[in-house]
Formats: C-alpha cells, structure tokens, sequence
C-alpha cells in the first residue's frame, strides 16, 4: 500500500501555470535595463538635460567668435510738433514730418586674455525733410575701435576655466543617469521576480498539500493517523490558498511598476529569468577608486567648485578700487545729398576715452566684500576635501558590499539546494509513513524560506554590482569604461 501511494503522489501532474506562450514574454535583467535606458521616462529627462548643458556650452563657445550683427531702423518715420527753445526764452512748437533711417554693420572680436573688445562698423544714414523736400545722406564708411577694461574682473578668461569643467560634468552625468537607471530597474526587476517566486511556491505547496491531504485522507481511513493531523492538513491548505491570492496580487502590482518604468507598452504577460551569479568577476579598491576619480561627474566637480570659488575672489578683488575703461576708435565720416557723394573724400574721425571710478569713501565696503569671497573659498576648499574623504568611504564600502555578496551567494546557493533536497526527502517519508506532519511543515517553510533567501540574494549581488558601476561608470564584466553617445 505505502508503494501504490507513493507511486499515485509521485505520478501527479504539476500544476499548469501562466498562458500560452504568444502572451508571454521572457526577460532577462540586462534586457530590462536596456528598455528602460531607451523608453522609460528617466531616461528621456536624461537626455533633455544633456542636449541643455550642450547648447549652454554652444553659447558660452560663441562668445569667444567673431560676432557680426546687422542692425538698422527702417523706417524712421515721424511726423508731430515738437517743442524749440526760443534765444528769448519762449518755446515753440514746430512741425516736424521726416524720415530718418539707417543700417549699421557691426564686426566684433573679444579677446580673452585682457577681456578687451576689437570692434569694427561701417554705416549708412539717410534723413527725408519732407516739409523742406530735402534729402541728406551721412555715412561711416568704415571705423575700428577698441574696448580696454582696465583693473577689473575678466569675465572671459574665468568662463574660459570653468565652462568646460561644467560641460565634462554634464556629460559624465548622464553617464550617471543610466547607471542610475539600471540601479532602479534591479530594484523593480528582483521585486517582480521574488513575487513571481512567491507564486510559484505558494501553487507548489497548495498543489503539494492537496496532494498531501489526498494520501492522508487514505491513511486516515486505514486507521493510520488521527484526525488532528488531517485538520492539521486541511488548515495547511487554506492557508496556501490565502498565500496563493497574497502573492498573485503583489505579483501584479509588481508586474505594473515594472513595466510602467521600463516604458513596456501592451498587456503582454511578463516572466522574469533568474540571472546567474558572476563569480568571476574581481573588483579591486584601488581600481574603482581610480575609475571613479576619473570618471564621475562628481571628481570633476570637485575642481569646479574650487575654480569657481577662486573666482568670486577675483571678482570681489577686481570690484574694489580703481576701476578704469580704456575706449579708442578711428575712421572716417560723410555726408551728402547723394550716395556716391558720401562715400567720395570722407573726412577722418578719431576718438579716445578714459572712464574712471574711484571709491574715495565707501566704510569699508570693498575690504569686507573682499574678506568674504576669501571666507567662502577657504570654506568651500574644506568642503571639496569633505566630500572627496565621503566619495572615497562611499566606494570602499561598496566594493566591500560586493565581495561580501558574492561570498553569500555561495553559501545562500548551497543552502537552497541542501532545503530543496531536504524537502524532497521529508516528502517522500510523509507519503511512507516515516515522517509527522510536524516535520513536514518545518520541511515546507526551510525550503521556502531557502528560496526567497536565494533571491534576496541574488538582489542584493546584482543591485550592488549597478551600485559599483554607478559609482565608478566602469563595466567590470567587460572591464572597460561605460560610454554613450
């Protein structure tokens, strides 16, 4: 009798799961995090940002060109009264009805290390008296100046330092963005994937206590157990039947958080593949710390910021005191009745300027506004130096995180594989009559227990794996820098 149950418990079908395989499809963990690099919403708010930090670093590139602007009023119609101051005194007011236009060409080149401007123009101007039916032509046919800031902030040589450091930043940083992308697929991925095993234990174990109340309705009739342990049984089974609906609803909801990040349209059934352990994979402090210094946005900001509070120095230090504008231009000038005439024998034109301000008496203003840009640097290097100390404690405890899960993984391995086989065992001896329902039960939760251990750990390897290359930006399975264009 124990070999004819034995052999009718053995010979059950498993019990059928999901639809057919048209409605389904399988996903492994890279192929999740691929879809979500491309359609999920993160990542388009990424590529947004770096198209923007890449047209900032357009414009701040045009300053540095040569600039030609035409500008001109056309027309420059007017036709009122206006007032006319009198010798005697009175005022007048006088008709006025003319056009007055003009175009004006204007070249110009900064150069950087002064900060001075060379500029060139060449303009036209004609005015139509209608009142008078007079026309009058005036030009410059052609005129260069030059713009000297003298004692003061050079604006362009400090953008010349720091933009570039904002634009590798910027760049680096999208970099970060995908990886920060595959930290939370891992996340949303090994939740679906755990519910999806939850599933998958408690139908087993419902599929498995039915079957198991089948034998013992059998051995209870043969007079072999006592009722308790068949109410034992049938407790057993309801409660698989609660775990069974529990885990199908967070399976679903895990099911929609993950397809809503990875931009997955369609109501096709997703089923996740375990993903292997890579225990080959060697990751060396010194390495990571390496890549990361030279790779993350974070490094590069650390320079940033100090250029950046080196400059608010200057600029404190080039707002106090004499501040002078050296302006200087020369060329020629004409007028006519006619255009040919305009431009026939113009007549020279040169002029120089010299703009001062001094501060003869401002209470200390420009030595405090100078002692405090000095404060924030001095503040903002103890800063830098902080956060380098936080980066570099960051990344050792991640590799340290890692290697450590990747020893767990062993271990959770072997004791996945001891419980299941412990399971198969007390299994089979409960079905023979050698094992109390006691003991089957404990059998039942090791091995799911076992299970959910396994996942957990594999989430735990892969998620501090992404957490390592988002850290770093380098693929240590390929064991190259992480690129996009």
């Amino acid at each position: 009798m124990k070999f004819i149950l034995l052999f009718l418990f053995l010979s059950c079908t498993a019990r059928a799961m999901g639809n057919d395989s048209q409605d389904t499809i399988k996903l492994t963990l890279p192929q999740a995090i691929e879809m979500a690099k491309a359609n999920s919403i993160a990542a388009k708010q990424a590529i947004t940002v770096k198209e923007t930090k890449y047209w900032e670093f357009r414009t701040f590139k045009s300053n540095y060109q040569p600039q030609l602007a035409l500008s001109g009023i056309l027309p420059g119609y007017n036709k009122t009264y206006s007032q006319v101051l009198q010798p005697n005194g009175t005022i007048v007011f006088q008709p006025i009805h003319n056009d007055n236009s003009s175009l004006t060409l204007n070249f110009s080149q900064t150069i950087t290390s002064t900060g001075a401007t060379i500029y060139g123009t060449t303009q036209l101007q004609r005015f139509d008296d209608f009142d008078r039916n007079n026309v009058l032509y005036n030009s410059i046919p052609y005129g260069i100046g030059f713009t000297q800031p003298l004692f003061q902030f050079n604006n362009l040589k400090w953008d010349k330092k720091i933009e570039p450091l904002k634009f590798n930043e910027s760049k680096q940083a999208y970099i970060e963005a995908q990886e920060q992308i595959a930290v939370t697929v891992n996340g949303y991925f090994f939740d679906l994937l755990l519910a999806q095993v939850n599933l998958n234990i408690a139908n087993t174990n419902l599929d498995n206590t039915h079957k198991i109340l089948k034998v013992a309705n059998t051995k209870f009739e043969l007079g072999k157990i006592a009722r308790n342990e068949i109410l034992q049984l049938q407790l057993e089974e309801l409660n698989a039947r609660k775990s069974a609906g529990t885990a199908k609803r967070d399976m679903e909801i895990a099911t929609l958080n993950l397809r809503s990040y990875i931009g997955m349209e369609g109501d096709v059934r997703i089923t996740l593949a375990i993903p292997a352990v890579a225990s080959q994979m060697n990751v060396a402090t010194n390495k990571v710390l390496a890549e990361a210094f030279e790779n993350r946005s974070d490094a590069i900001a650390f320079g940033r910021r100090l250029a950046e509070a080196k400059r608010d120095v200057a600029k404190a230090k080039g707002q106090n005191g004499l501040n002078a504008t050296l302006n200087a231009n020369l060329g020629f000038s004409n007028t006519a009745g006619n255009i040919p005439d305009v431009y026939r024998s113009p007549k020279s034109q040169q002029s120089v300027q010299l703009q001062l301000t001094v501060p003869v008496l401002d209470w200390g203003r420009s030595r405090s506004r100078t002692k405090t840009a000095q404060a924030s640097e001095q503040f903002t290097a103890y800063a830098v130096e902080q956060d380098k100390q936080t980066f570099k404690q960051q990344i050792v405890t991640q590799v340290t995180l890692f290697n450590m899960m990747k020893e767990q993984m062993v271990l959770t391995a072997n004791a996945e594989q001891i419980a299941s086989e412990k399971y198969q065992i007390a299994r089979e001896r409960y079905v023979l009559g050698d094992l109390s329902i006691t003991e089957l039960s404990i059998a039942f939760q090791e091995n799911d227990r076992a299970k959910r251990d396994y996942v957990g750990s594999l989430r735990d390897f892969w998620g501090a794996y992404y957490q390592l290359r988002y850290l770093s930006l380098y693929d240590f399975e390929k064991n190259k820098k992480i690129t996009y264009n």
